[in-house]
């Protein structure tokens, strides 16, 4: 049976796994759409994932978290099925994320190399239609599945045990 985070412990553990998972792949991504992969010293390409993930867990948890779970709950759907609750969840935090770490992108892209011809606003968001249709189908088909697998195997319902 899949769980889903009852308590706050739970809730880091389950963002903890899933930003891991999610920042690994679209930190990638964004690197080879920007010839960076490869090409920068890996010192340089450690920074960057080091960076990138601190950047998307702190907004995970103290931001977006919190608003995508209020928006989620909020909006009109059977909140009885899981699976719409999953979805509705997926839906409210891939949108946060791809906003704010789209933004953390054209800051750092811009203070790397800058941005080139073009205004902010367009940069701004081809970076998030790009990243948006990649992070999208990669959460409902990837690593949500597998984030609640391994939640539900190795953490969900621990929270008991651990403190009894």
């Amino acid at each position: 049976m899949v769980h889903l985070p009852a308590n706050k412990r739970e809730e880091f553990y389950f963002g903890l796994m899933m930003v891991t998972g999610m920042a690994l792949v679209m930190i990638t991504y964004n690197m080879i759409r920007n010839n960076l992969f490869g090409t920068i010293p890996a010192g340089e390409m450690v920074l960057q994932y080091v960076l990138g993930f601190a950047v998307a867990f702190l907004i995970e948890m103290f931001v977006v978290g919190p608003v995508a779970q209020k928006a989620a709950f909020a909006m009109p759907y059977n909140k009885s099925k899981k699976v719409y609750v999953i979805v509705a969840l997926a839906f409210c935090m891939v949108t946060g994320m791809v906003l704010c770490m789209s933004l953390y992108g054209l800051i750092s892209s811009s203070l790397a190399n800058g941005l080139g011809e073009g205004s902010l606003i367009k940069h701004y968001f081809s970076i998030v239609f790009y990243n948006y249709i990649l992070a999208f189908p990669l959460q409902l088909i990837v690593m949500g599945p597998l984030v609640r697998f391994l939640f539900s195997k190795f953490i969900a319902g621990k929270s008991n045990t651990a403190t009894a």
